[in-house]
């Protein structure tokens, strides 16, 4: 990975941690590590858990960055997120995985956040 691709990532996680927390939602984490994958946001609000995954591009070239999570890439969310749970999860609380894209272009930012955007699946 480039430096520039890392400070872009540093930046989209901090663009999208701002925008949650605007929406009232609390931070429990930021790039929570398990094993050589990371969740870059873990979220709260009202009881609601999000392990958020946030996509920065500088261009739509390959189109929409809250569209590029893949199903490997689901998998090794879920696989963090099991981890997390089991580490800190409390009872009452439910679960979701969100997806925020940031696409920065001509030095503005468009967030596009999509909540709940899979389910939780264990089996494969």
């Amino acid at each position: 990975m480039s430096a520039d691709t890392y400070r872009l990532g540093l930046l989209g996680e901090r663009l999208a941690e701002r925008y949650l927390t605007e929406q009232g939602w609390r931070t429990l984490g930021r790039r929570v590590r398990s094993g050589h994958r990371d969740l870059d946001l873990v979220m709260e609000r009202d009881g609601v858990v999000a392990f958020v995954e946030v996509k920065a591009r500088t261009g739509a070239r390959f189109g929409d960055p809250a569209e590029a999570v893949d199903w490997r890439k689901r998998r090794e969310l879920v696989r963090s997120a099991l981890v997390w749970m089991d580490r800190n999860g409390v009872s009452g609380r439910s679960y979701r995985f969100d997806v925020v894209g940031i696409l920065v272009t001509e030095g503005r930012a468009r967030i596009r956040h999509l909540p709940d955007a899979f389910q939780l699946q264990t089996g494969h």
